[in-house]
């Protein structure tokens, strides 16, 4: 029940958004809802792959080169996932950035709400 909350949470943070960039798009709730999905699964098992692979570049530019391993991973997923496109690899990193932001703000009210 709580990992459906999470992914729902998401979904509402993936469709806040994209409302609020340009350069990204998703087509609708289902397709949000699936990018949520997918997303997670990335993150699980790519992105760890990758930060260890990359440890030295991120040593070197002090973590910032996380930034740009998330907007490839946001790549992906628009690749992926019918329905959410990205226009460009910065549209994608700061799609990444606003919706770190937007999901730990909708985290906050939902720990508040229990």
């Amino acid at each position: 029940m709580k990992t459906l909350i999470h992914f729902l949470v998401s979904t509402l943070a993936i469709l806040i958004t994209a409302y609020v960039l340009p350069g990204v798009h998703v087509s609708g709730l289902f397709a949000a809802f699936v990018l949520a999905i997918v997303l997670g699964a990335i993150n699980l098992i790519l992105r760890p792959i990758l930060i260890v692979l990359t440890l030295p570049i991120t040593v070197l530019t002090l973590g910032l080169f996380i930034l740009v391993i998330n907007g490839l991973l946001i790549m992906l997923a628009s690749y992926i996932v019918p329905g959410f496109t990205v226009a460009s690899f910065w549209s994608a990193l700061l799609f990444g950035i606003v919706l770190a932001i937007v999901n730990w703000v909708l985290q906050v009210f939902e720990e508040e709400s229990r």
